[in-house]
């Protein structure tokens, strides 16, 4: 430790006997043996050890449990908190902390560590994964938030230590990762500072900018408080509600964000200050909103009913932005002395003693059900960073609450779309999905939700989800469903596919193998069962060529060349496809059809070996097929083999004159046609209107007719069949 004369030197022996005196207060039982050793034990382990500031390194880890003592934590976490970085830093090891303090003390230890060691992979991989290990022991024990929590709170206190670099980054993730953690968790307490801290490192000049301007109305506020307080706590006693109440400024990076979403200037951000009411029932708070509502008009768009309706994170409360003489707005909050207890400290609140009765974990499971429920959801994905931003957004984004035809209310992060909603409803339903109407109108599956919106799900009786529909869905619950849907669906089918597409190329090759060989081969190339060869041709990961080039030939005698041959013709007459396309010297393949140019029959056609899609066609004339990436081994030659009531998508693109009931037109001569619309977009510029159709047609003839039929309608001035990279035609 550093000497008396020191400027930095520190008393951790008055820190600790500080801390203590607050643990005791508040938890007469704690057991101060075990605590004073954990604070022994910790100041030896980091001896020597320094931050930038030039203070010995310990002083951080007992400021982080001293920050948790202020939230009333129990000993094992302020141990924790204590030797935090003790297996990071220094020699000890993760069983020494494990034999010293128990399981519970390691295990949140273990969380907060870093991954390190790994040094083969990139930096930005082994942080998204030491997230992915602290979301892990979050969901195990939620303790280990709070310690992390507290440690970025003394980290950012400390920050103008650090290079500039350094401190922009910490301060980006504080405000990316760290802060909306607290939300999440309900620490208001942590999470107002964290942002404020991070604000102020990240735009300086807004930051001062803000604080000067509250700081120069800040005897201004404080007048208003006192004008206001008085009498509204008397007209509540008269009512007969017992009441505290306090007033504060809004803190500064709430501030910003009101100007900048509102683009607006700090002397118009009416509701700077916050008035709050702390009364004993949840009647209490209706019945005091109805007092405060009698006294100062409201802003009618302004009263929100968390208490009804709580956030994602527990928090209740009633806000009310009221007008007060002077012309000046503020916003109360209205809510239980428990209410108050969980908005400021949130998770905290469960793991406070508790005079008589210890922790309170009744509702825990709860809190952290949706961490549990995310780890089980992402446990198929592999990259630690795609897992990182799958958290950011199920859980750190701001929510829109959405409803069903049913008048139910679902929420789900901002950005999300139908199909999202679709999932969220049932994995089932979101199967089954194949369009949707918001609020009456045909949307497309990427169309963003808002707050109010109603959804009606459009479902087919059969499932059809599509791999491209992971490019669109949003929340990890439809990433989930889709994953384990794609992954019990294709490997059975990419094996099946692969042994066709296998055995006509060996065909193709005059190669007569026996399964031996194969399986040989399978090793040879890297794969340990023959299967996953096989699924790795089916999904185009490997070129038949490529295997048929790493087996010994085995020419063929005169007699099986003759009876392969028949063969070939035999089961060429028999094959019939079902899927409206018959794929040459193979049977029952997965087929799709290429979204780029939408084939229909009538088209000339040309099949694509794909990864994971079987077989897609596509238009010859289809610009996709000149990709020089597009290796002439996977090009297989298909043919129209369709049942007489089998359709097909096509994206029709209308140009025209906008008009009063030019949908209503187009809608009536599709209908005289016989035509099924499945889903449609307008938009509208300068009098010239663009409709977007996705109809269902039998051919190209029937194609040709309905073509024919829209360009009557008045106002049409022309209509493409959609062709990625053009290719249309009128």
């Amino acid at each position: 430790m550093s000497s008396p004369s020191d400027p930095k030197a520190v008393d951790f022996q008055a820190m600790m006997e500080d801390m203590w005196a607050r643990v005791r207060a508040y938890n007469p039982q704690a057991d101060e043996e075990k605590l004073w050793f954990g604070f022994r034990f910790a100041m030896s382990a980091h001896e020597g050890q320094l931050r930038r500031s030039g203070q010995p390194y310990f002083v951080h880890a007992l400021t982080v449990a001293s920050i948790l003592a202020d939230l009333r934590l129990d000993v094992d976490t302020l141990i924790a908190a204590m030797v935090h970085d003790v297996v990071e830093d220094t020699d000890y090891e993760l069983d020494d902390i494990r034999q010293r303090f128990g399981k519970d003390v390691a295990l949140m230890v273990d969380g907060v560590t870093k991954i390190s060691g790994i040094r083969a992979v990139a930096p930005e991989a082994r942080k998204a994964e030491t997230y992915r290990k602290l979301v892990l022991a979050i969901a195990q024990d939620p303790r280990t938030v709070l310690i992390k929590l507290a440690d970025r709170l003394h980290n950012m206190r400390t920050i103008s230590f650090l290079p500039a670099d350094r401190q922009l980054d910490i301060a980006q993730e504080t405000m990316d990762v760290y802060a909306p953690l607290a939300n999440r968790f309900g620490i208001a307490k942590i999470k107002w500072e964290l942002e404020d801290l991070a604000f102020k490192v990240l735009q300086p000049e807004r930051y001062f900018e803000v604080e000067s301007g509250i700081h120069q109305t800040r005897a201004e506020r404080e007048r208003l408080i006192e004008k206001m307080v008085e009498p509204l706590r008397t007209q509540l006693q008269d009512a007969g509600i017992d009441c505290q109440i306090s007033g504060r400024a809004k803190h500064f990076y709430s501030i910003y964000r009101k100007m900048k979403a509102q683009d607006i200037g700090l002397d118009r951000v009416f509701d700077q200050l916050a008035l709050r009411v702390v009364v004993g029932t949840k009647a209490d708070c209706y019945h005091a909103l109805g007092v405060l509502h009698s006294t100062y008009p409201p802003l009618a768009d302004r009263i929100k009913d968390y208490i009804a309706t709580p956030k994602p994170n527990g928090y209740q409360s009633i806000h009310s932005t009221v007008r007060v003489p002077g012309g000046k707005y503020i916003e109360v909050q209205i809510r239980t002395e428990e209410m108050h207890e969980r908005c400021e400290l949130g998770i905290a609140a469960h793991w406070r003693y508790k005079e008589g009765g210890g922790a309170d974990r009744a509702d825990l499971a709860d809190m952290v059900k949706w961490l549990r429920q995310l780890m089980e959801w992402e446990e198929d994905v592999d990259d630690p960073r795609e897992f990182m931003e799958n958290v950011k957004v199920d859980f750190f984004r701001d929510e829109v609450f959405v409803l069903s035809p049913g008048g139910d209310v679902f929420q789900l992060p901002r950005g999300a779309n139908p199909l999202d909603f679709a999932f969220r409803i049932h994995s089932e339903v979101g199967f089954r999905c194949v369009g949707a109407k918001v609020n009456g109108r045909i949307v497309t599956l990427r169309h963003e939700l808002q707050n109010g919106d109603t959804v009606e799900i459009l479902t087919s009786r059969n499932p059809a989800p599509s791999a491209s529909w992971l490019e669109v869905v949003k929340t990890s619950r439809a990433k989930h469903h889709l994953r384990r849907w794609l992954k019990s669906t294709q490997y059975d089918e990419s094996v099946r596919l692969g042994r066709e597409i296998l055995e006509r190329e060996l065909r193709r090759a005059k190669l007569n193998l026996k399964v031996d060989d194969l399986v040989d081969c399978a090793q040879q190339m890297g794969y340990p069962e023959l299967d996953k060869l096989l699924a790795a041709v089916g999904n185009g990961e490997v070129t038949p060529g490529k295997v048929s080039a790493r087996v010994t030939p085995r020419q063929e005698s005169a007699a099986e060349k003759v009876l392969h041959k028949g063969r070939d013709l035999v089961d060429t007459l028999r094959r019939r496809s079902s899927t409206g396309v018959r794929v040459a010297g193979v049977d029952n393949l997965m087929v799709s059809y290429a979204r780029c140019c939408q084939p229909i029959p009538g088209d000339s056609i040309v099949g694509v070996i794909t990864r994971g899609r079987g077989v897609s066609v596509h238009r010859a004339g289809c610009s996709n097929l000149g990709d020089p990436n597009l290796g002439q081994d996977r090009l297989i030659d298909v043919v129209w083999d369709t049942a007489p009531d089998q359709t097909f998508m096509v994206k029709l693109i209308i140009s025209a004159h906008d008009r009063n009931n030019l949908l209503k037109d187009i809608s009536n001569v599709l209908s005289l046609t016989s035509t099924n619309i499945a889903s449609g977009e307008f938009s509208s510029e300068d009098d010239l209107a663009r409709v977007t159709l996705v109809i269902e047609v039998r051919n190209l003839n029937n194609l040709e007719k309905i073509l024919k039929s829209v360009l009557k309608v008045p106002g049409v001035q022309g209509v493409e069949r959609y062709q990625l990279g053009g290719g249309g035609h009128a």
